[in-house]
C-alpha cells in the first residue's frame, strides 16, 4: 500500500513541474459527451440535454484517477443560439481539479441539411493539491487556487455526419504559482463521425477524436459502434498513445428521454498488471416536448 501511495505521490509531483501540465480528462464515450471539448456543440441536439458521466480509471490502484461530469445544454427559441453549462471534477491522488464553464453557440445553415456552429466557452478552473502528511520530505505541498480561462470551437454537422475543431482551454495558466508549477496547457481537438444504414433496423457509426496538447503526447481515439432498433448502441474503441487501451461500451435507450451507458477499458501499457481496468458510466436525459412544438426533433445519432 505504501509503495502504491509513493507511486501516485510521484505522479502528482511530476504533474506539477514546469515540463508537464494539467490536461482535460479523456472519455471512452466521448461521442456522447461532446460538449466537454467543443462549445459549438451546445444546442446541437435540438432538445434540452442533461448528461452525467463518471469514470473510474485504473480501478484497484490506490489514488487512481476518477472523473465525474455534469453538463446541460439547450437551443433557445430562435434555434440558432445554444447555451450550456458544464462541471467536471477530476481527481488523482492528492490532486483535485474542478472545471466550471459556460458555453455559447451560434448556428448558421450552409446547405439544405447542413449547419455550421461557432462556439465560445468561458469559466474557471479550481486546482487543489493537498498532502495529508506534512512531514513527508519527498512531497510537502498544499495549493488551492481558482483561475479563469476560455475556449472556442467550430462544429459542422448534418443528420448523418459531423466534424469539429476546438480548443476548450486557450490560455496557458499556472494554477499554482507557488513552489511548483501546475500549468493548464491549451489543448486542440479534432472530432468527426458519420452514420450509415446497414438495414432498416441496424445503423453503423464510426467516429474519431484526436487531442494535441503542448508538452504532452498526442492521443488518437477511433470508435466503431452499431445501433440496433433505435434502442441499443454496441461499440468498441482503441486509443493510440503512450497509454493505449482497448475499450468496449453498450448504451441502452431506456425510454424516449432517458439513455444509460457503460464502458470498460483495458490498458495495454505497463500499468495493465496492476489495474482492474477502467469503468465508465453515462446517463443522458433529454426531455422532449410535444411533437407540435418547434423543439421536438427526430432522433439524433450524435
Amino acid at each position: 500500500m505504501k509503495t502504491i501511495q509513493k507511486l501516485f505521490i510521484a505522479i502528482v509531483a511530476l504533474l506539477a513541474v514546469p515540463m508537464t501540465g494539467q490536461q482535460l480528462p479523456q472519455f471512452t464515450q466521448y461521442m456522447f459527451n461532446t460538449i466537454s471539448v467543443n462549445p459549438a456543440y451546445a444546442g446541437s441536439r435540438e432538445v434540452i440535454n442533461v448528461t452525467a458521466l463518471h469514470r473510474n480509471q485504473w480501478a484497484g490502484l490506490d489514488g487512481n484517477p476518477t472523473t465525474s461530469t455534469l453538463s446541460f445544454h439547450t437551443p433557445l427559441n430562435n434555434e440558432r443560439v445554444g447555451l450550456g453549462l458544464s462541471y467536471i471534477s477530476d481527481q488523482l491522488g492528492f490532486e483535485d481539479t474542478n472545471y466550471i464553464y459556460g458555453d455559447f453557440s451560434y448556428t448558421v445553415p450552409v446547405a439544405e441539411e447542413t449547419q455550421l456552429s461557432f462556439g465560445l466557452k468561458a469559466g474557471f478552473t479550481h486546482y487543489r493539491l493537498q498532502n495529508p502528511d506534512s512531514s513527508d520530505p519527498f512531497f510537502n505541498a498544499n495549493f488551492n487556487s481558482w483561475k479563469p480561462n476560455f475556449g472556442a470551437g467550430v462544429y459542422l454537422s448534418s443528420n448523418t455526419w459531423y466534424a469539429g475543431i476546438s480548443s476548450p482551454r486557450i490560455l496557458n495558466t499556472d494554477l499554482n504559482e507557488g513552489e511548483f508549477q501546475a500549468l493548464e496547457r491549451n489543448s486542440y481537438y479534432a472530432i468527426g463521425g458519420l452514420v450509415l444504414d446497414f438495414s432498416l433496423d441496424i445503423k453503423f457509426r464510426p467516429a474519431f477524436i484526436t487531442k494535441f496538447t503542448n508538452g504532452a503526447p498526442s492521443t488518437y481515439d477511433i470508435t466503431s459502434s452499431f445501433l440496433f432498433y433505435e434502442k441499443i448502441w454496441v461499440g468498441a474503441s482503441y486509443r493510440f498513445n503512450d497509454a493505449s487501451n482497448f475499450g468496449a461500451f453498450v448504451d441502452f435507450q431506456i425510454t424516449n428521454t432517458l439513455r444509460l451507458g457503460y464502458a470498460y477499458d483495458l490498458p495495454t501499457s505497463t500499468i495493465r498488471p496492476y489495474s482492474g481496468g477502467t469503468h465508465e458510466a453515462i446517463l443522458i436525459f433529454e426531455p422532449r416536448l410535444r411533437k407540435n412544438t418547434r423543439f421536438y426533433k427526430s432522433p439524433r445519432y450524435f
